[in-house]
């Protein structure tokens, strides 16, 4: 059966569930809408298509499977706890809280409530960092001992860095420095940019290091994320190998070098069919295949809609994918690792409420 939700919260990351739905009309539905206003809930209720309105309570009367989140930080709790007293399972799209505090008063509520809560972090189930997981997971790059990423910003490399360092809730110490750099603007989330406007670009690097000696390399910039002239780069090495963005490097059993390139497969590059990805290739592998082939989904779209899907069986089952627990210690980490940036001095980790 489909996931059918109702969302609550409106812009760039609701719109991904609303695409999603109409993409995969078989798998999901988006029952109803809930919006701060009844002007901005007719609003929508044009521009998507659905049933939209400012009362939580009409909406709910639509028997969802679950609610998906995406509202300010600032109301996340005050939504999440309304949402908990009806036992309405949720998937959060945004950090959970503002400060350590808040994530600690969030966990309290949970517990007391017995919330059902997963958050919609997507990355990890974005093709290529998928291959990537199978790659380390499949044992060809050996103990992941260090992870340099230059991608992602903040709760979202935490989470990348503790899922391929296999770092549970362990302390770390955290060093780093915020710079910033002129740039010629190129794209963003309104478009292209032709007009050669000069911008000013912050860049944040810092180091984490991990009671068990593992270690994360945090370098990004903003840009990154759309420009067309600031690249992202990758790095996870092993005690037999690595990867470095695209290229595989690992030894074999009688300790020969090989190196392969993951190749990605989208169906529709230079022939008449659909775009489409397909999935990614490794030696002689699919290490990972696109569940939802062949809808036209970009890889944030098809993470984002793999976690939908993942939600539909936490809801039924019981089994996480990205529990709150998950998401609090992220969100610590990623405060940390601002605070050290921010003051110069390094950062050490302490053990919170919600570690088991």
């Amino acid at each position: 059966m489909k996931a059918r939700y109702i969302i609550i919260g409106y812009g760039w990351r609701a719109d991904f569930f609303y695409r999603i739905a109409k993409a995969l009309p078989d798998e999901f539905e988006v029952c109803a809408s809930v919006l701060r206003t009844e002007e901005r809930a007719a609003q929508v209720a044009v521009e998507k298509g659905v049933f939209a309105t400012a009362d939580l309570e009409a909406a709910l009367k639509m028997k969802p499977d679950f609610a998906v989140l995406c509202v300010p930080r600032i109301i996340v709790k005050e939504y999440l706890c309304r949402l908990m007293e009806r036992e309405v399972p949720v998937l959060c799209e945004t950090p959970p809280g503002q400060s350590v505090k808040e994530l600690s008063e969030l966990w309290r509520e949970v517990q007391l409530k017995k919330g059902q809560i997963q958050v919609a972090e997507q990355y990890f189930l974005q093709p290529y960092y998928a291959a990537v997981g199978e790659i380390i997971k499949a044992g060809y790059l050996g103990e992941v001992s260090n992870v340099m990423l230059s991608a992602l910003h903040g709760y979202h490399a935490v989470s990348m860095f503790r899922k391929l360092l296999g770092i549970g809730y362990e302390n770390c110490s955290i060093k780093g420095w915020n710079f910033s750099f002129d740039v010629t603007a190129t794209n963003s989330r309104k478009g292209f940019d032709y007009s050669g406007r000069i911008i000013t670009a912050d860049r944040t690097v810092s180091v984490m290091e991990f009671e068990n000696g593992k270690t994360a390399f945090f370098d990004f910039s903003g840009e990154q994320y759309f420009s067309l002239i600031r690249t992202r780069r990758w790095n996870v090495q092993g005690i037999k190998g690595e990867i470095n963005d695209d290229t595989v490097r690992f030894l074999t059993e009688k300790n020969l070098p090989v190196e392969q390139i993951l190749k990605r497969m989208d169906v529709g590059v230079n022939n008449n069919k659909e775009w489409s990805h397909k999935g990614i290739m490794f030696l002689d592998k699919m290490v990972y295949e696109n569940p939802f082939y062949p809808a036209r989904l970009n890889d944030d779209e098809i993470a984002v809609a793999s976690c939908l899907k993942a939600m539909k069986e936490y809801v039924e089952t019981g089994k996480e994918f990205y529990p709150l627990q998950e998401a609090l210690q992220d969100t610590y980490l990623a405060f940390s690792m601002e605070e050290a940036a921010a003051g110069g001095d390094a950062v050490y980790t302490k053990r919170q409420i919600w570690a088991p």
